[in-house]
């Protein structure tokens, strides 16, 4: 009897050594300094330091595992036991010097590792007093779409600050001190067709456009090319006149030229509406200041314009035709897959393999993905490192067209219908235009974050309004920028106009 005393009250006594070493344990081990002494982040605990969860008026620090970990009670030991075997491995097997921390700090990954319930712990009230109008319209629009929708969404910055991502209406977007040493006064000269460059009046940017061909050719993908989709059949044959291209995507000094131009704070969407073919270049409303930065702190420059809406870029283009006296527009689908093939009939312009660009099957798990020829040509999933890059890195088509695959997918003048192939009838088509009606257009090319398979000369998307427009904070909604659509850019077509 005296002996199950004792083992009784042995167990009881390890069960509270156990305990009480146990609950030391997590809480040295959910300490930031101890977060901090192996976590492979280079930047984690300077960039928290510069954040609002840390340098705030109150005084508050929000710790990491205020963050990264759900709340007591809400499997908080079970995830805690996953991201400590995580960092550990990291820490010891990973050199951070090979990790993509631009990839990481996209929100697709973000949501991984920050805890919405954590953020309703600590905000439990999201209409506090001080909230301003603004604030208050975009935490009444999360309420309504939680089931979409995550804190950090928004406020991605609120734990790691990040310079180049302002939550905020950014006012001084596009704005330059420096003048430039000469502006154009006249656009360039179409003399024929021919390869031309562009001038915009007003300022100190041109652009180089391409003489295309025009010709027949097989639009669409066989049935029998690897990672053929439904919307990309059937094949029709279909021709094409000529006319130009930009070589390259419009670039940010191109699109910030319209912007300075045409854009003019509180401007609402009266002013486009009643646009008229007649009216001066100075009718033309363009886009008002956007919410963050449009440019990802990737740069502008030569770098792609990319998060401008399919609107704004269409209002470009009159913008463009009215000041250089030319007819600019968006490409049609036709004309972009016609441009991009440069005369050839295969999954891309040159020679190669889907099946070897793309991380399946087996062997490309286990040794990496064949690279050869695509990384001349097309900036991808595989060696974009997540964002897109200037057009000088890569070759030209069979036209003379720069990263008319990847990079950043490409507005085209049509509406979308996955069935548009087989609304066209049979037989030679030509210069097709598309559905005479939609919801949403067609994008083409591909971008940074696509595998090979979605970067194919045949691949067809489309523009996604509402999903592209979640964290918008704004109401209405922008007609002018994307809030959730950082991979989509454009490129201009001008009219050929055939003497007879």
């Amino acid at each position: 009897m005296k002996k199950g005393w004792l083992i009784f009250l042995s167990g009881v006594l390890l069960t509270a050594v156990l305990t009480f070493l146990g609950n030391k344990a997590v809480i040295g081990t959910s300490k930031n300094e101890y977060c901090n002494s192996c976590h492979v982040h280079p930047h984690s605990t300077d960039s928290w330091k510069l954040s609002t969860h840390y340098d705030n008026k109150r005084g508050i620090h929000v710790n990491c595992v205020d963050c990264h970990l759900p709340p007591h009670g809400e499997g908080y030991l079970v995830e805690k036991v996953k991201t400590g075997a995580r960092d550990v491995w990291s820490n010891w097997f990973k050199d951070p010097e090979t990790l993509n921390w631009e990839a990481k700090s996209q929100i697709e990954y973000a949501k991984g590792h920050v805890f919405e319930s954590s953020c309703i712990h600590c905000h439990q009230n999201n209409f506090p007093l001080g909230l301003s109008k603004e604030g208050g319209d975009a935490h009444l629009y999360y309420e309504q779409h939680r089931d979409e929708l995550n804190c950090i969404n928004c406020h991605i910055t609120v734990g790691h600050y990040d310079p180049n991502r302002p939550h905020a209406k950014n006012t001084d977007f596009g704005i330059s001190t420096t003048e430039p040493e000469v502006i154009y006064t006249e656009a360039g000269i179409l003399d024929g067709f021919q390869d031309f460059t562009e001038y915009i009046p007003g300022s100190a940017v041109d652009f180089e456009m391409i003489a295309v061909p025009g010709g027949t050719f097989k639009m669409g993908s066989p049935e029998d090319e690897a990672f053929r989709r439904e919307d990309e059949g059937p094949v029709r044959e279909v021709k094409i006149s000529p006319f130009f291209m930009a070589k390259v995507e419009v670039s940010w000094e191109e699109y910030l030229a319209f912007f300075k131009q045409t854009g003019a704070q509180g401007k609402t969407a009266d002013a486009y509406l009643n646009l008229t073919k007649d009216q001066d270049v100075d009718a033309i409303s363009g886009p008002t200041p956007p919410w963050g930065a449009p440019d990802q702190g990737w740069g502008k420059g030569s770098m792609p314009a990319i998060t401008m809406t399919h609107h704004a870029a269409e209002i470009y283009c009159q913008w463009l035709s009215k000041i250089t006296g030319k007819t600019y527009r968006l490409p049609t689908e036709a004309e972009w897959e016609y441009a991009a093939r440069g005369g050839t009939e295969g999954a891309y312009f040159f020679d190669g393999d889907p099946k070897k660009y793309v991380r399946q099957g087996i062997r490309n798990k286990l040794f990496g993905v064949d690279t050869t020829g695509i990384n001349s040509y097309v900036t991808y999933l595989e060696n974009s490192e997540i964002r897109s890059t200037v057009p000088e890195t890569r070759l030209e088509n069979p036209f003379g067209l720069v990263n008319m695959l990847g990079n950043v997918a490409e507005f085209c003048s049509d509406w979308y219908a996955e069935d548009a192939y087989k609304q066209g009838g049979s037989g030679l088509i030509e210069n097709p235009k598309g559905p005479a009606e939609g919801e949403e257009h067609v994008i083409r090319g591909g971008s940074f974050r696509d595998a090979a398979d979605r970067v194919r000369c045949a691949a067809r998307d489309h523009t996604r309004t509402k999903a592209w427009l979640k964290t918008d904070p704004q109401m209405p909604k922008s007609i002018w920028w994307y809030s959730d659509a950082i991979h989509v850019g454009f490129r201009v077509v001008c009219e050929f106009e055939e003497i007879e």
